[in-house]
């Protein structure tokens, strides 16, 4: 007795999937019955209506989510294809826009180079690119690509920016070694115009590290005022004469009320030098 009671208080379970199969079937069935028979399944299409129709729209719902939901995955898939792409070619016009921009520096530097070789039409000179310097934020003592194969020998001046840069120390075949007017051992005999006041202008790091160098032994009678050129001078036994050396900035009276002393501003700047020009003409000295 027990056992069939268990029996019978079994519930049979349907699924949710074959219940809605058979509304699905049901629902067909009956739409096929409504196309055929007019008036004798009156009710049977108002029963349609009232129930099918609400589910149909709720099928049709569904699949127009899961349609959107589709085309967006496509949609999405499609993005990022395209973002790669677009990553791709933004490297490519990165990579080009760099060029350009290197190329567009050089072309500057060229024709910096290229004024500056127009304002000393009276000398020959050779163009010569920066291959080397010694330890040190500036260009003090570097290193060039021109040689005595070019026409390069020691005691060559050597132009850069708007003026006087340095001169050979020494040279082999294909290289050449220049010490800039900056450099503490560097000695530049010039003058001041209009004046053309005699004066020794030093070289000293620690002096161009505060953005100058020094004039020094200037007659105190000097007509000189800041803002005059600064240029080597025709006694010098070294550089040529009338190569711009830099500008007045400040005149001091010194201790002794016999000279002046001038805070000049090179003509050049010896934090970034690529290419120089080479005079190969000499200074003529007087050999004993």
């Amino acid at each position: 007795m027990k056992r069939s009671r268990r029996r019978n208080n079994k519930r049979i379970e349907i699924t949710p999937k074959y219940l809605l199969l058979a509304l699905t079937i049901l629902c067909v069935i009956l739409m096929v019955l409504s196309l055929f028979v007019d008036g004798m399944f009156k009710p049977v299409r108002d029963f349609a209506n009232t129930f099918i129709k609400p589910m149909q729209k709720g099928v049709n719902s569904v699949g127009s989510w899961v349609e959107s939901k589709a085309d967006a995955l496509r949609n999405y898939d499609a993005v990022l294809a395209e973002n790669e792409e677009l990553k791709e070619q933004l490297i490519a016009y990165q990579t080009e826009i760099a060029k350009y921009q290197q190329e567009t520096y050089e072309l500057e530097r060229l024709q910096n180079l290229y004024r500056l070789d127009t304002q000393y039409t009276d000398y020959n000179k050779t163009a010569a690119r920066v291959i080397a310097k010694d330890t040190g934020n500036w260009f003090d003592v570097f290193y060039i690509d021109k040689g005595t194969d070019d026409g390069v020998v020691t005691g060559c001046n050597i132009l850069y920016g708007n003026g006087l840069c340095g001169i050979v120390t020494d040279a082999g075949d294909d290289y050449a070694v220049v010490r800039a007017i900056i450099d503490d051992t560097s000695n530049v005999n010039a003058m001041v115009l209009p004046s053309e006041a005699i004066c020794n202008v030093s070289g000293s790091i620690t002096n161009y590290n505060d953005g100058y160098l020094i004039a020094e032994n200037i007659d105190k009678d000097a007509e000189i005022a800041e803002g005059d050129q600064v240029v080597t001078s025709y006694v010098s036994n070294k550089y040529l004469s009338g190569i711009t050396v830099g500008y007045i900035s400040k005149i001091e009276n010194d201790s002794n009320n016999l000279t002046k002393t001038a805070y000049i501003t090179p003509a050049a700047d010896f934090s970034k030098i690529q290419e120089v020009l080479v005079i190969l003409d000499l200074k003529k000295t007087v050999t004993e």
